[in-house]
């Protein structure tokens, strides 16, 4: 059930319990030192912040548009390029593709959006590490899903949810069979983690290294 729609269902359990925690430590703290202090005020202050980073985390995006561009391959995330470059992809296409991987912060909106119009073909769960989620190993060694949409144009993508050193849930809403509409949600990924687009070298690549993306508006590239 969603706390409201502006928040995602799966932070209901997420936001309940840190506010318990945040109640039970003002309460307990006041019990053993009731006499107010700048330490309490600070203490407070410290638990309020707590608790609305976590509010913000599973923060929905209802005010946003999709981008419709045709051929647009859209950003599935919120967060900076963090790799941009031409890989052997070994687990579905088993050639060279242009990877594009987005790394989202603790700060970004968390939820996964399906990049452009098509249908899941195929899904894979992969368990593994909680490595930093920058780094270039974590694609393949870290806990992550795997999606490939096709379109009517018979072309491909794939998609990699990866798990970070703090992310441990990976939620993934699809299944091979399932239509994918551009800007709508795939999943979502807890607490700061990565999303891999593995594109034809051919695409048309419009995002350099370090640019911000905001899921379902930057155009990433277009598929020729």
């Amino acid at each position: 059930m969603k706390i409201s729609k502006r928040l995602h269902e799966e932070g209901t359990k997420a936001i309940l319990t840190t506010l318990a925690i945040v109640v039970a430590l003002g309460v307990l703290t006041n019990w053993l030192w009731p006499s107010q202090t700048v330490w309490h005020y600070l203490l407070y202050a410290f638990l309020l912040i707590v608790l609305v980073l976590t509010i913000r985390f599973f923060r929905v995006p209802i005010w946003r548009k999709t981008t419709i561009e045709e051929d647009a391959v859209l950003a599935p995330a919120d967060g900076v390029i963090a790799a941009n470059e031409e890989v052997m992809e070994d687990e579905y296409f088993h050639d060279k593709r242009r990877q594009i991987s987005i790394f989202m912060s603790i700060y970004d909106v968390h939820i996964n959006f399906f990049p452009f119009d098509g249908t899941v073909t195929y899904y894979k769960y992969h368990p593994g590490k909680f490595l930093v989620a920058f780094k270039p190993k974590s694609s393949t060694d870290n806990e992550h899903n795997t999606i490939i949409l096709k379109d009517k144009k018979g072309r491909e993508i794939l998609l990699r949810q990866i798990a970070g050193f703090v992310a441990r849930r990976i939620v993934c809403d699809v299944e091979p069979g399932d239509e994918a509409i551009a800007g709508e949600e795939l999943g979502m990924i807890r607490f700061g983690s990565r999303v891999d687009v593995f594109l034809p070298l051919d695409a048309d690549v419009k995002v350099k290294m370090d640019v911000r993306t905001v899921g379902k508006e930057t155009v990433l590239a277009r598929l020729k």
